[in-house]
């Protein structure tokens, strides 16, 4: 029988050391975390900046982020679930929807930072390229793109909510290679293709389709925007607005609700017994079984 190397002895293990739990449960690359974060010595603690993007079912949550010894410090944040107000009700999670995302972050951070006048963007949407530039007296805000662990293809809807933030105002490096309509071979971006994305012209297209080829398929899936009686035609308009409103008051937030004085919460947990309760239940136990020894004894 040939000699078998034991690998896992007691030397191993005193040499394991345990990942950590972000990375044991999935969650955090540790190792594009690093370079993310990593700065400079001669920078004296200047803070990184990233765009966290992270994309769930029903939410899309753009947030910029600087690390700190103590952890991750949160400097202004916006969500899809914020679209209504801006008159977007339906589609929170399609590519239209991480754009808004995006620029509702930009000009919710430049208003922060007193810069929003001097950092416009793009007023009306392109889909052309555009890179932030430095202005003489204000420099503009500069941030890196953290996706996560979400693969980064081209057309992916993150780059979406990246593109909105740069439209909106803050300096990102990129290139247009993971936009919609990018030509591989001739290393072009199709502008009209990426433009037809933020303004939701993709599924309009698709709505048109279903309406003639498959009316079950169609109820099925636009069952919300027959609801709030949005139209093909209407969808690039609707965006158009948000784009609008959004810009004008970026800060605008939902009416925080009120309870009245006399509002009772609902008890979810069952009121406990009392002492004479539960010496009748006893007794009802006790009574139910000489009722069925008795039965049993008759047969």
């Amino acid at each position: 029988m040939p000699f078998v190397k034991v690998v896992k002895n007691k030397a191993y293990f005193k040499q394991f050391t345990t990942k950590l739990k972000r990375r044991r449960e999935g969650k955090t690359d540790y190792k594009a975390r690093r370079r993310l974060v990593i700065q400079d010595r001669n920078k004296y603690n200047t803070p990184k900046y990233r765009l966290v993007v992270r994309l769930t079912n029903k939410n899309v949550i753009c947030q910029i982020v600087a690390a700190k010894m103590v952890g991750d410090q949160t400097i202004a944040a916006a969500y899809s679930r914020e679209l209504p107000l801006f008159g977007a009700k339906v589609g929170l999670t399609n590519y239209a929807a991480c754009y808004a995302t995006g620029l509702l972050l930009a000009r919710r951070l430049l208003t922060k930072l007193n810069l929003a006048d001097k950092y416009q963007g793009v007023t009306a949407p392109d889909g052309k390229m555009f890179e932030v530039q430095d202005i003489e007296g204000a420099r503009a805000f500069k941030a890196v793109l953290d996706v996560g662990l979400a693969r980064t293809t081209t057309g992916a809807r993150i780059f979406g909510a990246m593109k909105g933030a740069v439209d909106g105002g803050i300096n990102i490096p990129h290139s247009g290679s993971r936009f919609p309509g990018w030509n591989k071979e001739k290393s072009q971006l199709d502008s009209e293709k990426l433009r037809a994305r933020i303004f939701g012209t993709h599924i309009a297209e698709y709505q048109r389709t279903l309406v003639k080829e498959d009316q079950d398929r169609y109820k099925q899936v636009f069952s919300q925007y027959e609801k709030n009686g949005i139209k093909p035609d209407g969808i690039a308009d609707m965006w158009k607005a948000v784009h609008a409103k959004i810009r004008a008051t970026p800060n605008l937030k939902a009416e925080k609700k009120t309870r009245p004085k006399d509002f009772k919460p609902k008890p979810y947990n069952e009121p406990r017994n009392t002492k004479a309760q539960r010496l009748h239940r006893r007794a009802q136990r006790i009574a139910k079984r000489q009722r069925l020894d008795e039965e049993a004894a008759a047969q």
